[in-house]
């Protein structure tokens, strides 16, 4: 009887195949698959210990570091990190942005200073009481807008914490409303190119969702700041825009009339001189009507917001036909006492298109 190979097909003896036998497998041959299961486990294992490691280094209360995730708790040492960057630890002459202010140096002779034999707070619980009195909460940032420092009161404004606010992004513009990136970006800009020089916009920042529950949306906040070299020689690496961020009224949405106290309108030819404005800017402005009609609206404007104002007058120039709006804009207006007031400007074109209709929100 002959038997042929299941494999080639040829005639075999018993017992005999022409396929290599698997204890005598050639060299090149592929090795059986391995899993490599338990070696992930010890590699996240390994990742779970350093990072446990480092959320038990944080400055923070027991309980909250409890509440971190990995996420929350890298949040935090990256935060930390560039903190320490740009504030070195024993450095003299700058405001170290750590858990709490850093107490300003007070001379003897100085007015302000303690009596000898009282005991003022001190240490963290100076620096909170400080914070409180503040209109705002401040916040840090290096050149390239990452967040470097955020005071703890942020809760009191926009209803998160430091780490719930880390959570939406590791840069100014992630907390920022959308519609302010460009702005914000071009206001930074301004400010990092010359250095010392004071720069402000408003935004809408992220919020709570119980925040916006109560008060029907997120906050508008007026950041104001400048950029400063901590170190010399001065260079990116070593620049800091340092700025306190005071809440406004919210600013109103598209759809939204608002409330007629707090707001008021106004006329102009097409060159923006007014023609007529409602009673209410007296409220507001301290002008009246009279003193404001054959003025240019430009002359009452921030220097720093021109700009912005002038890409909104030519995009309700380019509009065709009456009624055509051109968005909104937040803007700074010089009150009669000489102070400035924030509007939330929108302007349309009325008129059959002969004349330009400006609605101005009061926000603070």
């Amino acid at each position: 009887m002959t038997i042929f190979c299941s494999h080639c097909h040829r005639p075999l003896q018993a017992e005999m195949s022409c396929l290599p036998r698997r204890g005598k497998q050639a060299p090149g041959a592929s090795k059986p698959f391995r899993s490599t299961k338990s070696a992930s486990k010890a590699r996240r294992d390994q990742i779970n210990v350093e990072l446990q490691a480092l959320r038990s280094l944080l400055p923070i209360s027991a309980r909250e570091k409890e509440r971190l995730s990995y996420l929350h708790t890298m949040a935090l040492v990256c935060l930390r990190l560039r903190g320490a960057q740009l504030f070195p630890p024993g450095t003299r002459g700058t405001a170290v942005p750590h858990a709490s202010l850093a107490l300003p140096h007070q001379d003897s002779a100085s007015p302000c200073a303690a009596p000898a034999d009282s005991a003022p707070p001190a240490g963290p619980a100076l620096g909170a009481e400080l914070l409180s009195l503040l209109p705002g909460f401040l916040l840090v940032l290096s050149a390239n807008g990452k967040l470097v420092y955020i005071s703890e009161n942020v809760a009191q404004v926009l209803g998160l914490s430091v780490v719930e606010l880390l959570a939406q992004g590791d840069t100014v513009f992630d907390i920022l409303d959308g519609r302010a990136h460009e702005d914000a970006r071009k206001k930074l800009l301004l400010a990092h190119e010359e250095p010392g020089r004071e720069v402000t916009f408003v935004s809408e920042m992220r919020t709570s969702k119980a925040f916006r529950l109560q008060h029907g949306g997120n906050r508008a906040v007026a950041v104001r700041g400048h950029f400063t070299a901590l170190r010399w020689p001065a260079s990116p690496s070593t620049a800091a825009f340092l700025a306190l961020c005071t809440p406004v009224a919210r600013l109103p949405a598209d759809d939204d009339a608002g409330s007629q106290d707090d707001l008021f309108q106004s006329t102009h030819i097409l060159d923006m001189t007014f023609t007529d404005v409602t009673e209410s800017v007296t409220y507001h402005l301290g002008y009246r009507r009279e003193e404001l009609i054959g003025r240019s609206w430009y002359s009452l404007l921030h220097p720093e917001d021109a700009d912005l104002a002038a890409a909104q007058h030519r995009a309700v120039g380019e509009s065709l036909g009456a009624g055509a709006a051109a968005g909104t804009a937040v803007l700074r207006v010089l009150r009669r006492d000489r102070t400035w007031a924030w509007l939330c400007v929108s302007a349309r074109r009325d008129g059959g298109g002969h004349a330009i209709t400006c609605t101005s929100h009061c926000l603070r």
